[in-house]
């Protein structure tokens, strides 16, 4: 059974999610830590629950999700895991910082490995997780899916009653029509995590979210 932790992060309140299982082997998905107490409690909790991260994950590359990597590379040597169609935002945080949120991002981030494909399938533990590539928030979000466990980790493609922007660059509306499509096929009890917000499933968003449609 995958065991998940939340860590509500940086001035957006963005979403990190440790997922990790008997195996103790754990994967860190959008580690946005900024703040030194929100870094220090994500060590902290790996360190506590003798866990082995294998794989940091993103869901999209817009800084939020991603102020924390660079603690997460020096304690694990693990790199952001994000699709190429996010490599414009992954090669220029510090322009993202001034601009988006009027900040000078004073230390260095990680390069990216662009290694999420439209299919692909991320092992961990027991477990794996299943890439559905969503665009429209941004041109390389993607969603993890572990199937087994009916749970899935939704970025800013799908939030409990609402969506993410497509008004930024990358983002399109008529890609995330599509993508909530898809995203509405799984199963009911099928529960949402979501980058930003509390947890939903996919039946009581297809019922309640105007933007859902089967």
């Amino acid at each position: 059974m995958v065991k998940i932790e939340r860590f509500a992060c940086n001035m957006l309140a963005e979403n990190c999610f440790i997922l990790s299982d008997e195996t103790k082997e754990c994967v860190i998905i959008d580690c946005g830590a900024f703040r030194e107490e929100e870094r220090k409690a994500i060590v902290n909790y790996i360190k506590k629950e003798d866990l082995k991260p294998v794989h940091l994950l993103a869901t999209h590359g817009h800084l939020d999700h991603h102020f924390g990597d660079n603690t997460i590379f020096t304690e694990y040597g693990l790199k952001p895991e994000v699709h190429e169609g996010d490599r414009v935002f992954m090669e220029n945080p510090y322009n993202a910082a001034t601009t988006l949120f009027g900040i000078t991002l004073d230390y260095e981030l990680p390069e990216a490995n662009f290694c999420i494909e439209n299919t692909s399938i991320i092992n961990f533990g027991s477990h794996t997780l299943k890439v559905i590539a969503t665009p429209g928030h941004s041109g390389g979000s993607v969603c993890y899916y572990c199937e087994n466990e009916h749970l899935l980790f939704t970025g800013d493609t799908l939030f409990r009653r609402s969506i993410g922007r497509t008004d930024l660059p990358g983002g399109s509306m008529f890609q995330m029509v599509s993508s909530l499509r898809l995203l509405a096929q799984l199963p009911d009890e099928t529960v949402v995590y979501a980058g930003h917000g509390e947890n939903s499933t996919i039946g009581y968003e297809v019922a309640h979210n105007l933007y859902m449609d089967r």
